[in-house]
Formats: C-alpha cells, structure tokens, sequence
C-alpha cells in the first residue's frame, strides 16, 4: 500500500510541474520579459516608420543621399529586432532546461523521503534487518586491499576500517567483520582499528570502509545510483516515465541490495575553481570526481601527499573537509548522431532547450592520435566554397589548416562558410566556441539555422562565462565527438575558435596549480596540449574505414604578430596557415587572404585538377601585384606593361571578393578564375566585377547547361572542353 503512495506523489508532482510549473517560472522572470517586448515595440515602431528605400544594383550611386541615413536607422532597426529575437528564444531554452533540473530534484527529494517512511515500517524493517548478513557476505567476498593502502601501510601499521550500519547490527556480524579485516592485514603485516558507527540516513543496509575503499550496499547508495538514471532520462517523456517507476517498484517490493566499490577523499583547500584533496592514492590523471554537494571535477595535478583538480561548476558549493568521490571513469563525453543539430556544453550536456540527448555512447575527451600506419595520403579535397581559399590555399580531408589574423579580420566567417559549403556533402560538421560571447554564438547557430547547415553540425559552447576548466576541455570533447564519426567511416569539419583563449584558460589553470611559467607565463606544456590536440585529426586508410577528421584552428594575433609564442607553437603543429591581414581588410578585401603569408603544405596533392589547372600562376601573378603596387606608393611614372600588370591584378584582387554566407560551387569558382586570367573581363571596371561574377555564373548555369555538366564531372579539362569554354565566355563578354 506504501508504494502505491509513493508512485501517487510521485505522479501528482510530475503533473503539477508540467501544468504549473512553466507559468511559475515565467512569472519570476516576469520583468526581463517585459523588458525584452518593450526593446522589441521600440525597434519596430523605428522600423515602421522609415520609409522603404529601392537600390538599384545596376545604377551607381556616387552620391550618398539623405535616404541613406534612413536605411542605416532601418538596418539598424533590424539587427535589433533580430539580436532581441534571439535573446528571447536564448531565455526560453534556459527556463525550460531550468524547470527540467528543478523537476528532477524534486522527485528525487519526494521519492527518497517517502522509501525512508516506507522502510522504517514493518514489514519492509523486518525484511531488511534480515538482509545484512547476506549483505556482511556479499562485502567481505570482495574486499582486497589496493595499492594505494599497501602504500600506506609503509608510512604507517594500521590501517583504520569503518563499519556503519542504518540499525544496530548484531555483535556476532560486528566480530565476523573484525575477524575477516583483521586477517586481510596480517597478509602484510598490518593492524586494523575498527570503527563500528550507525546512521540512520543510511535508510537501510550497511557499508564497509578500508582506507579510503568503500564497500557500500546501503539504500542510499542505490537511491545515489538511481537519481544519476534519472539526471539521464527525459522526465516528461512518457516511456521514460513508466521505466523509472517500474524500476522503483521492482526495487522497493523485492529489494536485493547491490554491493557499490567506490572511493573516498577529503577536500583540504578550494578557491579560484581548483581544489586540492587527500586520499584517493590509486587515482588517475584525468578522472572525473564528484563532491558532496553534486559537483564534479577533473584531476589535473598528483603530487605525493595532495591531488588537485579542476572543478567543473561552482566552486562555491564545496567546503573544506567535505568528502569527494571518485567516479571510476575518465571525463567522457556523449558521442553519436543526436548530437547532430544541437549545442551541447564542454561536458556533453544539452543546453538549447531542446530536450533530452538520446546518447548511446561515450567517448573519452583524451584519446591517443592515429599512428602512421593507421593514416592514409590526403587526396580528397575539402572545398571552403571561398575562391581565395580554394584557388590558392586549398583544404584537403584529413589535413590541419590554422585560420589566423588579428581580431576583427573575419576568421570566424571563413570557418562558418567553409561549414556551411558542406551542406548534401555527406560531411558532418562541429564547432567548438572557446571563451567567445554568448550572443556571438546565437548568432552563429541562427546563421548556420538559416541556411540548413545545423541539421549537420554540432556545437560545443564553452563562452566567456563559463569556467576556465571548461573551457580547457571544451576542445578535446569536440575531438571526442568528430572520432566517434571518423572511425564510422565519415568525414568530420571541426573548427576550434580560437586557441589563443583556449591556451589563456589553460595558463589561468596551470598557474592556480601552482606550476612553474615559463614564456609569456604559459606553461612549459603548452605545445604538447595543442599538438595532443591537434594530431588527432587524420585521414584513416581505407583498412580503418576512411574516415577524416579535418580541423581549422583559430589563433588570434597582435598587431599581425604571427612569431609570437602561441601562433609559432600551433604553425609548426598545423600543415598550413591561412593568414588574414588587417591591412587587406581595412583595404575592403574580403576575405583578407594575405597570399605571401598563407600557404598550405598537404591541400595542394587534394586540390581538384580543375582548379589546380586554371590557377597554377594565380599566386604568382598576385604576389607580382602586390610588390608592384607597393613599389607604386613611392612614384607614378610607370610604363604601359607595368599598368597592364596592375590592373590585371587589381582585376584578380576584385574576383577574389566575396561575401559572407555565400558559398560558391568549385566549378564555378574555376570559370571565374580562367575568365579573369585569359582577360575577358579586362576592359570592365574592377568595380562592376562583382555584377560580371553574378551574370557570369548565372549564364553558365542557365544557358551553357551541357557544358556546365561537362565541368562538374571533369577532373580535367581538356582541350575540347577548354575551347567550348573559351566560346562561351567569347559570347558572354560580347554580350555584357
């Protein structure tokens, strides 16, 4: 009958928090939404009331109009509403993901509450009083003593044992227990000191301590083991529900304790998001611990008398003496295709608001790289969809290409591009947001969202506000995530943004550990962290499945300083670098591709021969272009070939722009390139080149459809091909 009421509470929370609890909620935060909707009326009564203004793309406008300061009101406008927008679906997600948490917690409280009332009556007492000698059994079956213990007991002869019971246990259970520990030390000549203490917030059961092993069958440790099962589970989903509450009644009608080995240290200082602990002597680099109060942490530092770890959430929750827990994994995070579509954060855990993650699988974030004879040659291109990038410093699958540039110089936009390229190409795409703003990574996702590339891509947020722990991991669970897909045989795009404060995270942690700086005060292992990172993209032989992980690091510089320490540690660790100048860009060249600075050690051997043939001189002829233009700054007395050098690369210069969002076919961008290069575009003014682009494409796509297939299928072209094109573009520059 008891458990009847436990599942009727349990039922009547559920449904007074799906019918009740969004509106609570809501009305707490009642005044940010009140705030958002007046933000909201105020930029579009601004944006009713500016008149429209018509921009004819074919007429030049040398002259700026007094519309143009109502256009800018508009666009402004507009980027309000958008940002607001945005912000307001950002609010929802972190509402509703908040009810969820709150909802756990409180079937847990209300189901562990009512199992201490229900086993405090007979005849469930009774049943469970007869369990501890099976239980003392089952314990003593399996203790052993560990190399952390041997360890002690060479520093010390007893080794202090603990016996704690929920009730009273019987004196000859008490002796059993004595006797049997007591032998287990006499194997290495050791004492035993045995405690014998009683907890009634145990429930039931009993649990046995040697050094710092626990042997636990306790009905809290299972109810311990159940709320991590239900910190899993969609709680409103119904399926999930009827298994949740069949496993409750299974385990409170014919209650068979398990027995749990875990082990315990204790928490000596903590401050700044690291704590340092005792205890735990058979620990592991890298593993995932938790504290009393539910946080988790990660080992970062073991020294002989302490271990240090990073923690993951507040660090304010946990106190000086508490005890820790070592979970008996290293960090791990969900991999698989329901991650696909989703922001996640640097532990794996969804925070879009969109619902439970449906994982099936784990990987560890720290996994050993592809050895040589695991990896096969990179011969498949990995095209960007940008003409500066694919005609002069292509991407192969598998390869390491570092994106790097001063701030505000579009890195970012050439790796969201070059994501959204992949969209029907069979690759899956992730993104790693390492200490960027919250809002810039709203915008990414809408982005990617409103050109159907996040149905394909992953991303992991680890911004600004969030602890330096995570943010230091946050690379390595996107690692984790893209192996999972390479060794199925897929292609993977992951894009880290940015290192630079991916390698500050990591100083900002090593220096609370107390390590020893060395250049710029960054840790004497800053290399090994982002070569063990980066190593790990490959391209697998065809024996492993030939699946690819192809990574595009960001690194930020200063004033264009690319010799600084961390951009020479990750260029010597990457196999190119595409370098964007700020001069270029304040120019207006987009991208700002600086093509003496860029290079690409692998991309070549991948590059489609297409492009490869219609661009082979394409660098030469630019970096001529820039020396002369230079050169030009100093004189104007310049003969006639020298102006047609110049205005040829001026020429080049122009096609090479391109905007944001707008990926380009590979074939099309080998048109463009061959058309500029054999001059039928050289009596145009470089400024009407982006028309001519736009025409030109759509001719060849709409009016030349027989060739148009001829170049997408051509590896090659040949010369029958080639002279078709030459007619073509014949016609087309007569026309235009």
């Amino acid at each position: 009958m008891e458990i009847q009421y436990v599942i009727i509470n349990f039922l009547i929370l559920a449904a007074i928090l799906v019918v009740f609890g969004r509106k609570t909620v809501i009305s707490i935060f009642k005044n940010r939404y009140d705030k958002l909707n007046r933000d909201l009326t105020e930029a579009e009564e601004i944006l009713a009331s500016s008149s429209p203004v018509l921009i004819d793309e074919e007429v030049a406008a040398p002259e700026i109009s007094d519309d143009f300061e109502v256009e800018q009101a508009r666009a402004a406008a507009e980027a309000k509403i958008s940002q607001l927008k945005s912000f307001e679906e950002r609010e929802c997600r972190e509402i509703h993901r908040g009810m969820i948490e709150d909802a756990r917690k409180e079937l847990f409280e209300i189901l562990k509450k009512n199992t201490a009332e229900l086993f405090s009556k007979e005849p469930y007492l009774s049943r469970m009083r007869a369990l501890e000698s099976s239980i003392v059994d089952n314990i003593l079956s399996q203790i052993k003593l560990t190399s952390g213990d041997m360890s002690y007991l060479k520093h010390s002869d007893v080794l202090y044992v603990t016996l704690t019971s929920a009730h009273p246990l019987p004196k000859e259970l008490v002796e059993k227990i004595d006797e049997a520990t007591t032998e287990l030390l006499n194997t290495v000549n050791g004492k035993t000191s045995l405690w014998v203490l009683e907890d009634p917030a145990l429930i039931g059961g009993l649990k046995l301590r040697i050094g710092d092993t626990v042997y636990d069958g306790t009905v809290v440790e299972e109810f311990y083991h159940f709320n991590r099962r239900l910190n899993r589970e969609p709680i409103f989903d119904s399926d999930a529900s009827d298994s949740l509450l069949s496993e409750f009644m299974d385990k409170a009608e014919n209650y068979q304790p398990e027995i749990y080995t875990y082990q315990l240290g204790r928490v000596m200082t903590v401050s700044d998001g690291i704590c340092w602990m005792d205890g735990l002597a058979d620990i592991m680099y890298g593993e995932v611990i938790e504290f009393e109060c539910g946080e988790r942490g990660m080992v970062l530092d073991i020294q002989q008398n302490r271990i240090g770890c990073v923690i993951f959430g507040k660090y304010e929750n946990i106190e000086s003496g508490s005890r820790v827990r070592r979970i008996g994994r290293i960090a791990t995070v969900p991999v698989g295709d329901c991650l696909l579509g989703r922001i996640v954060d640097a532990r794996g855990n969804a925070i879009d608001g969109e619902g439970y993650l449906p994982f099936k699988e784990r990987r560890p974030i720290e996994f050993k790289a592809p050895a040589i004879l695991e990896r096969a040659p990179v011969d498949s291109p990995l095209h960007t969809g940008i003409k500066a990038i694919d005609a002069l410093v292509p991407i192969g699958k598998g390869q390491r290409e570092l994106i790097i540039g001063d701030r505000q110089t579009g890195k970012t936009a050439i790796a969201i591009d070059t994501i959204i390229n992949q969209k029907g190409k069979g690759t899956v795409c992730i993104y790693v947001a390492i200490g960027q703003k919250e809002t810039l990574i709203a915008e990414i996702r809408e982005k990617l969202k409103a050109h159907g590339a996040l149905e394909y891509t992953t991303i992991i947020s680890a911004p600004a506000s969030e602890s330096a722990a995570l943010q230091y991991i946050a690379p390595f669970a996107g690692a984790a995530m893209a192996e999972h897909f390479m060794y199925s045989g897929r292609d993977v795009l992951i894009v880290y943004d940015d290192l630079s404060k991916h390698a500050v995270a990591y100083r900002e942690l090593s220096l609370l550990l107390h390590r020893p700086s060395g250049r710029e005060a960054y840790p004497g292992d800053i290399f090994y962290l982002h070569s063990r990172l980066l190593e790990r993209a490959a391209h697998l032989s065809s024996e492993l499945g030939g699946g690819s992980i192809t990574a595009l690091p960001i690194v930020e510089t200063l004033a264009g300083d690319i010799s600084a320490y961390i951009p020479t540690n990750v260029i010597s660790i990457t196999d190119g670098q595409i370098f964007l100048d700020s001069e270029l860009f304040n120019e207006g060249q987009r991208p700002a591709v600086n093509v003496g600075l860029s290079v690409s050690r692998v991309g070549g051997a991948a590059q489609s021969k297409l492009m490869k043939q219609v661009s082979g001189n394409l660098r030469a002829r630019l970096a001529q272009y820039r020396e002369l233009a230079d050169f030009m700054q100093f004189g104007s007395d310049i003969d006639d070939e020298t102006k047609k050098t110049l205005a040829s690369g001026r020429m080049l210069m122009e096609a090479l722009k391109q905007a944001r969002y707008n990926p380009i076919p590979d074939y099309l961008q080998a048109v463009l390139i061959f058309a500029v290069s054999e001059g039928y575009c050289a009596c145009l003014d470089p400024n009407e080149m982006a028309k001519f682009e736009r025409e030109l494409y759509a001719y060849i796509e709409n009016d030349c459809k027989e060739l148009s297939e001829k170049l997408k299928a051509a590896k090659k072209m040949d010369e029958q091909t080639k002279s078709e094109l030459k007619a073509a573009l014949g016609e087309f520059a007569a026309r235009a």
